[in-house]
């Protein structure tokens, strides 16, 4: 950890892809109604088959939220990001959301969460200064939730408009008329 530190690696733990069939949800983030039903019905199927089978995956992940917290506090640099992977799991949108509640439920603050999610990347591509916060002058899309997340993290699932260079998208809508239908093409 210290020579990572010191050679200012930035580290994406992806932990919604290596978060292990613990029980939880099938699709991180909610995004199980967007699958084609026969998509749906596959990643159920190898989700059932594996749950609960590995609890060393477990503690590992349980390891690595700590390990993220701890490297963070030690002057690393987290940054989130999800890949396409686990058997169908995890999908584009929904796991980023998901990845805001486990760097909550890692130790990290909201605030510290989305910092992670946005500046942090900004940062490490040399970018900062025209993107990773919102002030006057930068590009920033924006994201808006119904509800305080930084009382409970499960409301940044209730996206209520996305911001995306200067144009509002109703988030609803969009999810709305997603479902069903990733996977059938």
């Amino acid at each position: 950890m210290r020579l990572l530190i010191a050679k200012r690696v930035a580290l994406t733990p992806t932990l919604t892809v290596f978060e292990p069939c613990t029980g939880r949800e099938v699709i991180p983030g909610g995004g199980a109604e967007a699958l084609a039903p026969s998509t749906r019905a596959i990643v159920e199927q190898g989700y059932t088959q594996t749950v609960g089978r590995d609890t060393n995956a477990v503690k590992v992940f349980n390891k690595e939220m700590a390990w993220g917290k701890k490297f963070v506090r030690r002057g690393g640099m987290l940054m989130a990001g999800t890949d396409p992977t686990d058997g169908g799991r995890i999908l584009a949108g929904y796991s980023d959301r998901h990845a805001l509640e486990l760097l909550v439920e890692a130790g990290f603050s909201f605030p510290e969460a989305v910092k992670i999610c946005s500046l942090n990347a900004a940062v490490y591509e040399g970018i900062a200064k025209e993107k990773g916060t919102i002030a006057v002058g930068k590009r920033a899309d924006l994201v808006l939730i119904g509800g305080d997340p930084e009382k409970d993290i499960s409301t940044v699932r209730n996206t209520e408009i996305v911001f995306k260079n200067g144009v509002g998208f109703d988030s609803k809508k969009i999810f709305e008329s997603l479902k069903g239908t990733v996977g059938r093409y």
